[in-house]
């Protein structure tokens, strides 16, 4: 195998870009090295630790010229802990870089030539997350809690993480110290014993009510009454207690089997002005600052004048669906998972929306029915998960030909590729508006305009 480059080759590179985990790019004769530590437009001693045929990766030695937008990270685990990539890129820096990669996707991935607007940030880009997933585990006899390393199930101990809510730290904290006191004994993955998988914590940024949820192996808890008398203590504001059930090997961190201990089963949050009714596995966006600005983006790409029907793709529990009712004649949405259509239906209720109909199936099959029955959008909404949208939503789109679509994006290349796909099926994308919901890491999501020509 010949590269530019070998393995303990020590070099002075100039780095160039991001990798979507955030690692820096060089380049030695076209070929690329990966850089953890590195930032954009800046000369750097490294070592080589490994080459491949295509790429290789290298470790950060010393900085011979800095970028003018690194920063220290205030985390004690950052580099250790896979939470966060970018901490040690400033705010602004991390903005002009998601603006400038969507713009490098839409080009590369798409050939999409319509405008990307600057991204629009946060005013206080820590403690955005409303919901929090903390492992534990077990060693040497203490009970670790955190996050897991890049790339890995181990984890990173920590008491504190900057970008989740002061209530989960104060939660994890107590946990941790108490779990053996409350036989809540680590689960290990290998040997498959210990009951505490996960500790989950919920909180409605508007309402400021908290879920906790204890994720265990077995349904027995045995100090069950010192469990909810500590969570109780620790946070006066908790509302719900939640025990789910996860007996399986997987990673997948909830179970089927859900049980309230104490208070009620859901909690509530307002985005804008619908309240939502959130339980222990709906599907809720973590960022609801962010997330308010996303969907008035979306509302304010679909035009709506109060004639028009919607519907929303991808429709979960009714988050998109509901703020475009606020507008259109009647939203129809469309949603794969039965629980998320119920919730849906839910929502829509409590709000008093009587212009919104929901159906379980997938959207590829659900939308063309519902043409035939003479229920046809004026405005299609969809907003997928990473993977992007089904190859059969993009055919069923272009074959119905809705005279506007407004797509919700949590990943700029699969984006850039359905854009593509709907480009030459005649449509035209007209503005792409980046978000930034996921501050002090790579991912970034954005909305696009695309009008039928």
């Amino acid at each position: 195998m010949n590269t530019p480059v070998t393995k303990n080759d020590r070099l002075t590179v100039h780095i160039e870009d991001l990798t979507h985990d955030g690692a820096g790019v060089a380049k030695v004769d076209g070929y690329p090295l990966f850089i953890q530590g590195g930032l954009p437009n800046e000369t750097a001693e490294i070592h080589v630790l490994k080459t491949l045929k295509n790429y290789g990766f290298a470790k950060l030695i010393n900085v011979v010229e800095t970028s003018p937008f690194r920063v220290d990270a205030p985390c004690p685990v950052f580099g250790e802990c896979g939470g966060c990539q970018l901490q040690h890129l400033s705010y602004e820096g991390q903005l002009a870089w998601k603006e400038n990669m969507v713009r490098n996707v839409m080009k590369r991935i798409g050939k999409i030539d319509a405008p990307v607007l600057p991204v629009k940030g946060m005013e206080k880009p820590w403690e955005y997350r409303n919901k929090s997933q903390i492992p534990f585990a077990l060693e040497d006899g203490q009970v670790l809690s955190g996050f897991y390393q890049s790339k890995s199930h181990r984890i990173a101990d920590t008491n504190t993480c900057l970008i989740q809510s002061d209530e989960a730290d104060r939660l994890m904290r107590e946990v941790k110290e108490n779990a053996l006191q409350l036989d809540l004994i680590p689960y290990n993955e290998d040997t498959k014993k210990g009951q505490l998988r996960h500790l989950v914590v919920r909180k409605g940024r508007a309402t400021g009510e908290v879920m906790v949820v204890l994720v265990t192996r077995h349904p027995k808890l045995s100090k069950k009454d010192a469990i909810i008398e500590l969570i109780r203590k620790v946070e006066p504001n908790v509302t719900s207690i939640v025990h789910n059930v996860n007996k399986r090997n997987t990673n997948v961190i909830f179970g089927d089997e859900t049980n309230t201990l104490w208070g009620k089963h859901v909690i509530e949050d307002l985005i804008g002005n619908v309240r939502f009714e959130i339980s222990a596995r709906s599907f809720y966006q973590v960022n609801p600052e962010q997330t308010e600005v996303l969907y008035k983006q979306a509302l304010d790409y679909a035009q709506l004048s109060g004639d028009e029907t919607v519907i929303d793709a991808y429709c979960g529990i009714g988050t998109i669906s509901l703020f475009l009712a606020q507008k259109a004649k009647q939203v129809l949405g469309v949603e794969i998972v039965p629980q998320a259509i119920e919730d849906a239906k839910r929502n829509a209720e409590l709000n008093g929306f009587t212009n919104t109909y929901f159906e379980a199936g997938p959207a590829e099959v659900i939308i063309p029915k519902w043409y035939k029955e003479g229920k046809t959008a004026d405005v299609l909404v969809v907003d997928p998960p990473r993977k992007g949208c089904d190859e059969a939503l993009l055919n069923t789109i272009i074959e119905q030909r809705p005279k506007r679509v407004v797509y919700v994006s949590c990943n700029p290349a699969t984006l850039a590729r359905d854009l593509r796909i709907l480009e030459d099926g005649g449509y035209k994308t007209k503005e792409i508006q980046p978000v930034d919901m996921f501050p002090q890491t790579t991912h970034c999501e954005a909305v696009a305009w695309l009008e039928l020509v």
